[in-house]
């Protein structure tokens, strides 16, 4: 059975989809819908999101206790055991720190083959782009509070304790399991090597069925597509020699150059979107110096993992020819120019399609909080299980913010658009996991 037919057919005998939301309309004609709209309309539900809303404040004083644990990229430890810590707390089963550093914590489902039932998987980010030393101590006005990664990701964090809570609160029993998890390494060198390791080598990998990232604010953005990456480091390396002395010999910076040109050169697509960039270089001995070697950071991305695939074939031609046109036009008598390449980057593409029950749910509750959802492609950790052919999405924590990965990034936890965008959430997560009777 697909996994989005099994999810379907569980909301069905969970009697979710067979209660209208309001006598006055009809019901919605797709069955997710359907599901969303009842588990809206019940009690429980309800239970469930004023629960959100009368501990806004206990989720607020989450966020600035998490966002005040530093986690920079791979150095996460600290705030994952604090998690943990939190993850036990609030009752979650088979809390544990994974060999990667992700922590997880099971809400088991009510039904009898709950443990032989795909599992229904949300996590958020752990890690930060800011390095160690940065002053992350959080700031508050009103109802902003500043510092750096407090909205990317840590409100997410927050706020899967906050759903915990409600769950309980709210008695509300789902037929699957739930997996909670805060992940690591999902910024720039990370390299998405949390969710790589839970889907690839992690114990709950061949149960998981269905996957939201939670990430970022916007309740209304839903990510579908997994815009795919590969990211290079390539050395150009050379005798190197005296400015003066020495010239007429080959220089490696004249290759890199050739090479970041050459890139430039490459049409892109514009559908599926491809771009790419030279980003960071350096290298180099002194002014009066031809280099023995400088470097150059290369960033590839597309929609499209074939269309990705190109891009990289060409760029790997448009370096070697450079190399090649820098040892024909200049003397090699001490060794001619070579490119090392070092992958320093590699997320596959992938995309969640626009009928799966996961997409259609979550849709159908953002709508039902009064947003207009917009599909949309992007980075995120759902890419990992987009290329596995697991049925993933995206979603925003809620509320608003700005400036993410500056140091005067902020998000506004002002009331009530804060738990609104929670509960629609909340919803989405439901309507998948499937709810008891």
């Amino acid at each position: 059975m697909r996994l989005a037919t099994f999810f379907l057919a569980a909301a069905l005998s969970a009697g979710v989809l067979t209660s209208a939301a309001t006598p006055a309309r009809a019901a919605p004609a797709d069955p997710q819908a359907r599901a969303v709209a009842a588990i809206a309309a019940s009690p429980a539900f309800k239970t469930a999101a004023a629960t959100l809303a009368a501990e806004h404040e206990r989720t607020v004083a989450d966020i600035v206790t998490l966002t005040e644990i530093p986690a920079p990229p791979f150095k996460e430890t600290e705030r994952a055991r604090a998690y943990a810590e939190m993850f036990r707390a609030h009752g979650l089963s088979d809390v544990e720190i994974d060999p990667e550093g992700n922590v997880l914590g099971l809400r088991k489902g009510a039904a009898r083959d709950a443990v032989k039932r795909p599992l229904v998987v949300i996590a958020a980010h752990l890690d930060t782009v800011f390095p160690e030393g940065t002053d992350v101590t959080v700031r508050r006005e009103g109802t902003k509070l500043m510092a750096p990664g407090v909205g990317d990701d840590t409100r997410s964090l927050a706020v899967l304790l906050a759903y915990v809570r409600a769950l309980d609160a709210a008695k509300i029993r789902t037929r699957s399991d739930i997996l909670f998890v805060g992940n690591v390494g999902e910024e720039g060198p990370g390299d998405l090597r949390g969710v790589r390791y839970l889907f690839t080598q992690g114990k709950y990998k061949d149960r998981i069925g269905a996957f939201f990232s939670m990430d970022g604010s916007d309740a209304s953005r839903v990510v579908t597509g997994g815009v795919g990456s590969k990211r290079y480091r390539v050395t150009f390396k050379g005798p190197g020699g005296h400015s003066y002395g020495a010239f007429g010999l080959v220089n490696p910076m004249t290759a890199m150059a050739g090479a970041v040109q050459g890139l430039y050169r490459i049409e892109a697509p514009a559908a599926p979107r491809t771009t790419y960039s030279a980003s960071v270089a350096g290298g180099g001995t002194s002014v009066n110096s031809i280099p023995n070697e400088v470097w150059t950071d290369f960033d590839m991305r597309s929609e499209s993992a074939e269309a990705l695939a190109r891009l990289e074939t060409q760029f790997r031609q448009a370096v070697d020819e450079a190399v090649a046109a820098e040892n024909a036009a200049r003397s090699t008598r001490f060794g001619p120019v070579s490119a090392e390449y070092v992958l320093i980057g590699d997320r596959p593409a992938g995309a969640t399609p626009a009928d799966a029950a996961i997409v259609r749910a979550t849709l159908a509750a953002i709508s039902a909080q009064g947003y207009e959802p917009q599909t949309q492609s992007s980075s995120t950790d759902s890419n990992l299980p987009m290329s596995l052919g697991i049925p993933a999405v995206t979603i925003g924590s809620g509320g608003v913010g700005g400036r993410a990965h500056a140091l005067d990034e902020w998000i506004d936890v002002a009331q009530p658009e804060s738990t609104r965008g929670m509960t629609a959430g909340l919803l989405a997560l439901l309507a998948v996991a499937g709810v008891e009777r």
